[in-house]
């Protein structure tokens, strides 16, 4: 009896784990990297290590360069007010329309970056990685409306990410 209730057991968990199990994360169409490029706030994100003594003014800044790679610039205010900065480099993926990048900030690390949701005129984005770790919903402004803000969570939900643990950054 004790091993048909554990087998029992295992096999609710398995079938819950396969309901709930999230479809393949899908990235947007296309993304016009002269559109995208420049300056981008960070509304709210499921933070990163490099990110655990940044309390605000999150921001992150896009360059095209000649050989197609763009440059990376990220900012932040850390707790005692001083600005923390990381710069890299990302290479767009082949086959993916712009809307994966590989990103470096320490050779020969490369990380994922999947835009999977982006405003047609490019006033918010939402990235994120494919195991769903991570993610940023950016804005072209410090502030993003609710609205706008909404659709971009929408984007976020729609592509498995449970929001429970999104952390919002103040932006001044």
């Amino acid at each position: 009896m004790r091993r048909t209730a554990t087998f029992l057991l295992a096999l609710a968990a398995s079938v819950a784990g396969i309901v709930h199990a999230a479809p393949p994360m899908r990235t947007v169409e296309t993304v016009d990297l002269k559109r995208y490029a420049g300056m981008w706030y960070e509304i709210a994100n499921f933070p990163m290590f490099y990110q655990r003594d940044c309390v605000g003014d999150t921001t992150a800044e896009y360059t095209l360069h000649p050989d197609g790679t763009v440059g990376v610039n990220n900012r932040c205010r850390t707790k005692d007010g001083d600005i923390d900065s990381a710069s890299g480099t990302a290479k767009v993926v082949d086959g993916s329309n712009n809307a994966k990048l590989e990103v470096s900030f320490f050779k020969p690390f490369k990380g994922d970056y999947w835009v999977i949701g982006l405003d047609p005129d490019y006033r918010w984005a939402v990235v994120g990685t494919p195991d769903r770790k991570y993610l940023w919903i950016l804005s072209r402004s410090p502030q993003l409306p609710k609205e706008e803000l909404d659709k971009a969570l929408a984007a976020a939900k729609a592509q498995g990410y449970q929001l429970d643990e999104l952390r919002y950054t103040p932006q001044r």
